[in-house]
C-alpha cells in the first residue's frame, strides 16, 4: 500500500472542503429568520370597552353616543339605574383593545394589549380600563384585558396654544389580558410540515428544500412552489417534531432576490436591489428653475399737492435658470448596483431627480429590473 505524505493530505483534503467552505461563507440567514412553520401563528384578538378614572379628558357624552350607551349598559349591570338621568360625566372614553394571541398559548397565562379611543376623548392617561372581553375572528372569547393603562403621549392645553407629544389617545397594558380560551393544536400529530417562505423565490425555496435534505441525510422536503417547501416527517421523529424543527431553523441558506426598485415618490425613497442591471445607455439632467420676486414700490403724491394719494404697487422681476450639470454621461452595460448609484450621484441630480430617470430608463427597455410604486 502507497502512503501520501501528510503534507499531501492535507491538501487534498482541504481542496475537497472547498466548496462547502464556500457554501457557508454565502449561508448566511437561518431558516427560522425567511419563514413560517404551518400552524405556527399568532391569532389577532378584539374587544370594546371602556376606560375610566379620566381627569376631564374623555368623551362628551352628549355627542357620543355610543359611550353614553356603553355607560348605561355597564351601570345597569352593576345594579346601578341611570337611564332617567343625563350624564354628564368626562372621566369615561370608549375604547378599542387589540392584542395578538401567541402560537400555543396555554390558559391562564397573560398577553399585552393595546387601547385606542374611540371617541373624540383627548388623552387615556391615568385611565383604567374596565373588565373588556377579547374575541378572535370566529366569534369566541379568548381573552379577558384589564388593567392601568400606560400612555406614551401628553397633551398641554392653554387659553391659546395646546402642545401634544406622542399619542395621548393610545395606550398599551403590559400583560393586562388573561387568556381563557386554548386553541387546539397538536403538532406531533402532524404527518408533514408546510414551510412558507416570508419572501416567496423559487431559488431560495429549492435551496431550503436541499439544506433541509442534506440536514435529514435523504429526501424529506420538496418545494411546492415559490412560497412553500413540503416537509414530510421522519419516521425517527415521530412524535419528536419539536426536535426536528429545532435543527432545521437553525440551518443556513442564501436567499436570493429578483432584482427590483422600489420607489416611494411621496418620501423621495429609493430602494435599489442588489442584482438590478441596466445596458448601456445616455442619460442626461437638467433643471429649469423660475424665480419670481416681487418687489413692493411706494408712489406718494408731491408735496402739498391738493390732490393724490399714496399707492403701493409691486415691481416683478423673472429669472430663468437652468441648474444641473448639463452633460450627459453613458451608463455601460452590465454595471452593479454601485456602478449604477455612482452614475447617478456623478450626474448631481436628488433622489426626487433619479426616480425620473430610473423610470426613463425603464420605460427606454435598458433598465432589467422591476420598478415598484409605492
Amino acid at each position: 500500500m502507497k502512503y501520501l505524505p501528510l503534507k499531501t493530505f492535507f491538501a487534498a483534503v482541504s481542496i475537497a472542503f472547498l466548496p462547502w467552505f464556500a457554501w457557508q461563507a454565502e449561508a448566511n440567514s437561518r431558516i427560522k429568520d425567511i419563514a413560517d412553520f404551518e400552524g405556527v401563528r399568532e391569532n389577532m384578538l378584539v374587544g370594546y370597552g371602556l376606560v375610566v378614572g379620566l381627569n376631564g379628558t374623555g368623551d362628551n357624552l352628549s355627542s357620543i353616543s355610543f359611550t353614553q350607551e356603553t355607560v348605561v349598559s355597564m351601570l345597569e349591570r352593576l345594579g346601578v339605574n341611570s337611564r332617567d338621568g343625563k350624564l354628564k360625566t368626562k372621566n369615561i372614553a370608549a375604547v378599542a383593545v387589540t392584542a395578538s394571541l401567541p402560537p400555543f398559548s396555554r390558559q391562564g397565562s397573560r398577553i399585552d394589549v393595546s387601547v385606542s379611543a374611540l371617541g373624540d376623548a383627548k388623552s387615556l392617561m391615568g385611565g383604567t380600563l374596565m373588565v373588556t372581553p377579547l374575541v378572535g375572528a370566529d366569534g369566541e372569547v379568548y381573552a379577558v384585558a384589564q388593567g392601568q393603562l400606560a400612555v406614551g403621549g401628553f397633551v398641554a392645553e392653554g387659553d391659546n396654544q395646546v402642545v401634544t407629544r406622542g399619542v395621548p389617545t393610545s395606550a398599551k397594558i403590559a400583560n393586562g389580558a388573561i387568556i381563557e380560551r386554548e386553541i387546539p393544536f397538536s403538532i406531533n400529530n402532524l404527518e408533514n410540515i408546510k414551510i412558507s417562505l416570508r419572501n416567496p423565490d423559487f431559488t431560495t425555496a429549492k435551496r431550503m428544500a436541499n439544506a433541509i435534505n442534506s440536514f435529514l441525510g435523504t429526501v424529506y422536503a420538496a418545494p411546492l412552489d415559490n412560497a412553500t417547501v413540503n416537509l414530510q416527517i421522519p419516521p425517527q421523529y415521530r412524535n419528536k417534531i419539536v426536535d426536528l424543527l429545532t435543527g432545521i431553523e437553525q440551518l443556513r441558506i442564501q436567499p436570493d432576490q429578483p432584482a427590483k426598485v422600489i420607489i416611494d415618490e411621496q418620501s423621495g425613497i429609493i430602494v435599489i436591489g442588489d442584482n438590478v442591471k441596466i445596458n448601456k445607455v445616455a442619460v442626461a439632467q437638467g433643471n429649469l428653475s423660475i424665480y419670481i420676486t416681487e418687489t413692493p414700490m411706494v408712489s406718494q403724491p408731491l408735496p402739498f399737492a391738493e390732490v393724490g394719494e399714496t399707492i403701493v404697487t409691486n415691481m416683478t422681476n423673472i429669472d430663468v435658470v437652468e441648474a444641473g450639470t448639463k452633460k450627459v454621461d453613458v451608463l455601460d452595460t452590465g454595471i452593479t448596483l454601485k456602478e449604477l448609484v455612482d452614475g447617478l450621484n456623478s450626474l448631481g441630480v436628488g433622489p426626487r431627480d433619479i426616480i425620473s430617470i430610473l423610470q426613463a430608463i425603464k420605460a427606454s427597455g435598458a433598465l432589467q429590473a422591476d420598478i415598484e410604486v409605492m
